[in-house]
């Protein structure tokens, strides 16, 4: 069967789902291909039987994920673009299947954000990761929810707020990244951990993963549309946010205005 996406690649075989994104070089995520992130995942929902959704870059890109489009940012397209990049997180939280993460190359921005969603991340030795929104006068709002909760408040502050990067062993000490392999170990590694969920329930790893997400408190769908209404209705009308998205679109240092 001829692969129905243009920017991604979706199987299903064996009780796991495999979604590669393939939007070479750094498979920078358009609202297109945010849509069809989220068409794979509601697929993903017609099988009861799923132990894991993978998601990994294809062989020919440089990255994970270098994050969303910045010129997506823009006043007549953001709403959109926050809307299928959030859908995808909301999808996974109806889904409640562990997810797993295998990062070569970087995972920025939004690339990031769909690591820390993640249940479990194989990142090769040469992967980096970071929130580098704020160099463009915005932030990253998936991040300032689950970041703190995953490696800490200060650290998460201090990412967030210098848009600083981290290499793979850095992630994996703060608890970002489960493991660390050599890049050609990854698939092996990928498939060590798909092993020990096919041995499971598919019901029992779903019931599960909605109950680990209980017991951390409040779940990430209602932060996220406080945080996606300050974005869109507070930080998105500041002359600063529309600089720091259009310097990057010509290529220029920002001007800030701090306002």
């Amino acid at each position: 069967m001829a692969n129905p996406y243009l920017y991604i690649k979706s199987s299903i075989e064996d009780r796991v789902a495999r979604i590669t994104f393939a939007r070479p070089p750094l498979n920078i995520f358009s609202i297109e291909m945010m849509r069809e992130l989220g068409k794979a995942l509601t697929e993903c929902s017609h099988h009861r039987n799923l132990v894991a959704i993978v998601f990994a870059a294809d062989k020919d890109c440089r990255a994970f994920s270098a994050g969303v489009a910045v010129e997506e940012h823009a006043e007549d397209t953001v709403y959109q673009m926050l809307d299928s990049f959030h859908a995808i997180f909301r999808t996974l939280i109806q889904l409640a299947r562990p997810t797993i993460a295998v990062v070569e190359g970087s995972a920025l921005g939004g690339g990031c954000e769909l690591v820390a969603a993640c249940d479990i991340v194989i990142a090769s030795e040469r992967a980096r990761f970071g929130q580098p929104e704020i160099k463009l006068g915005v932030f990253p709002p998936v991040a300032v929810i689950l970041l703190p909760r995953i490696i800490g408040d200060k650290r998460a502050r201090e990412l967030i707020l210098t848009g600083d990067l981290i290499d793979a062993p850095e992630a994996a000490r703060l608890g970002l990244v489960n493991h660390v392999v050599p890049s050609i170990q990854l698939e092996q590694k990928t498939l060590e951990v798909l092993s020990k969920l096919r041995d499971l329930s598919a019901a029992s790893l779903e019931l599960t993963r909605k109950a680990i997400d209980l017991g951390r408190g409040q779940s990430l769908d209602l932060p996220l549309r406080e945080v996606e209404n300050m974005y869109l209705h507070e930080l998105m009308k500041t002359e600063d946010a529309k600089e720091g998205i259009k310097a990057f679109v010509e290529k220029r240092k920002p001007a800030w205005r701090d306002r």
